[in-house]
């Protein structure tokens, strides 16, 4: 690229008013992760932007998640919340930060689309991919990627998508939404055995989505050579072999070695070398933009490392088009 990069961030204070007690899931997240894109886009010689949040409206929402399931939602929520698992809270302001989750994830996807930001981040919570139609669960109320696939579509924007989830769990929910859906590619790395025990290779979509679901699941310890070569090796030329108009990514950053809820050893440089390899896909593809959504990661020094090395490594990527 001959002109300078552009990263968009987008993120909101508004998000901090979910606040799970004594909860890993907690509001210095948003910083930490802010703080890295912004480091990502100087390392990569960037322009950062950064643009107001707007919120999910009810008919972006009701596009994945039926109006029944969201209106039991803000009942329990204006009845003041509680536990919906033992994982997953829900605050009476939860649902005021899980609409600004969604809102903000959107956003991302139109930007790369269009163009307008060769990295576009979400920096957002609570996270989404354990989330289905109808069940939150795994931190996650309602599933922030899987409405920004279905508001891309409901615009006419691009058809066929591709969602890499390089969380350290299965993104279930994401999965389950487009488990029959021939035209979205679903990708991921995660730990197993682990929560939620999901994500078999055997898992490969159903009927005529078969093939278009691709999991690698990895064994505690794995480290950055295992991830990478999933993704390298395996994961990203599937990706490329189905052909997305756009590119959606579930960035979760627990499988960091330093992360305190799970054992996959990753360091931000695997982190970056699998960045580096997915802009220059995107190049190679002619998707302008890659965009991402944040989802777990709990060690706020990881989460900065981590989102710093994917900006600066996409935009390497992006740049050149022979990376691996």
């Amino acid at each position: 690229m001959s002109a300078a990069a552009r990263v968009l961030l987008l993120t909101d204070p508004g998000m901090a008013v979910h606040r799970p007690p004594g909860h890993p899931e907690r509001p210095e997240r948003l910083e930490a992760v802010s703080l890295g894109v912004a480091d990502g886009a100087v390392a990569g010689g960037a322009e950062l932007l950064r643009e107001e949040v707007v919120p999910a409206t009810p008919k972006l929402l009701h596009l994945v998640h039926p109006p029944g399931f969201v209106a039991a939602l803000d009942a329990a929520a204006q009845r003041g919340g509680g536990w919906i698992d033992a994982d997953t809270f829900l605050g009476a302001a939860s649902m005021t930060a899980a609409r600004l989750a969604v809102g903000a994830t959107v956003q991302a996807a139109f930007a790369a689309v269009a163009g307008r930001a060769e990295v576009a981040f979400a920096v957002v919570r609570p996270p989404g991919h354990h989330a289905t139609g109808e069940q939150a669960g795994g931190f996650c109320l309602l599933n922030n990627v899987a409405v920004a696939v279905a508001a891309l579509r409901e615009a006419g924007r691009v058809q066929r998508i591709a969602v890499l989830d390089w969380d350290v769990h299965h993104g279930n929910g994401t999965q389950r939404i487009f488990d029959e859906d021939a035209e979205l590619c679903y990708a991921s790395t995660h730990q197993a055995p682990f929560y939620p025990g999901t994500g078999d290779t055997a898992e490969r979509g159903h009927g005529a989505a078969v093939g278009t679901k691709h999991n690698a699941p990895l064994a505690a310890g794995s480290g950055d050579e295992a991830f990478t070569a999933a993704w390298i090796d395996r994961l990203l030329p599937a990706v490329e072999a189905f052909g997305p108009e756009a590119i959606l990514v579930s960035a979760g950053y627990d499988a960091h070695r330093h992360d305190p809820l799970a054992e996959l050893e990753v360091t931000a440089e695997g982190y970056r070398l699998v960045a580096v390899a997915l802009g220059a896909l995107a190049r190679r593809l002619k998707i302008p933009g890659v965009a991402l959504t944040l989802e777990g990661g709990y060690d706020l020094d990881a989460l900065r490392a981590s989102a710093a090395a994917t900006v600066s490594g996409l935009i390497d990527g992006l740049a050149r088009s022979d990376a691996p």
